[in-house]
């Protein structure tokens, strides 16, 4: 059966974010008198959603949590394209995979307001869907939003792939039944990559647009 459904994580996968993200999360810890986080050890805790990351990023001081997130929140949506940009040739890799006709949707743990403005800024009008986390769709790796996206696009399983570049995403795709192919060019490395069960894992845009054209 061929794959007519491609279905995106955003940071790390289309989207080189972490500086933003640090900046943020140093803008917060700072204001709540915590240690400041390097860029690789926001590296390590991202993949679960903001309000994760900012409890990781306080660490001990867990007193802290609340008020640095409330901070971050209000700093980043101001600042969260300051230094973000799409990978090379991500923008050529979907548009040629739009005029394919296949149907694109991008699926995010950031909050939902972030992940469409984000998504159309950079990439216009080449998803059909984008979607965050909400008070109705929890965060990966729980498949509900993943789910409703195959079901808005009325494709099965076996037609739907699943593209990112963590453990995350890895087992988001499994929960719901459905292949991923994972990317190196992300936040994971491709050893840990590989320890949490990738099966099929990518260097560049052009070695997955070829893969999965041979699919569809």
């Amino acid at each position: 059966m061929k794959i007519k459904a491609l279905i995106f994580d955003l940071d790390g996968t289309l989207l080189y974010t972490l500086e933003d993200l640090t900046d943020s999360v140093n803008f917060a810890l700072e204001k709540c008198n915590l240690r400041k986080r390097s860029l690789d050890e926001i590296r390590e805790f991202v993949g679960n959603g903001i309000y994760k990351l900012i409890v990781r990023s306080v660490g001990e001081n867990t007193e802290k949590i609340d008020e640095c997130y409330k901070i971050f929140q209000q700093h980043y949506s101001k600042n969260s394209i300051n230094k973000t940009k799409p990978y090379k040739n991500a923008v050529k890799t979907l548009s040629k995979l739009k005029k394919r006709e296949l149907r694109l949707a991008i699926l995010s743990n950031k909050p939902d307001i972030e992940v469409k403005k984000l998504s159309k800024l950079f990439f216009k009008d080449i998803f059909d869907i984008s979607m965050g986390e909400t008070i109705d769709f929890p965060k990966k790796p729980d498949p509900k939003s993943l789910l409703y996206i195959m079901k808005s696009f009325n494709v099965s399983k076996k037609e739907t792939l699943f593209i990112g570049d963590s453990e995350v995403d890895i087992q988001t795709a499994k929960n719901a039944g459905i292949e991923c192919y994972s990317v190196s060019w992300g936040y994971k490395t491709r050893a840990f990559l590989i320890k949490n069960n990738a099966k099929y894992i990518f260097d560049n845009f052009s070695d997955l647009y070829n893969n999965i054209i041979t699919i569809s």
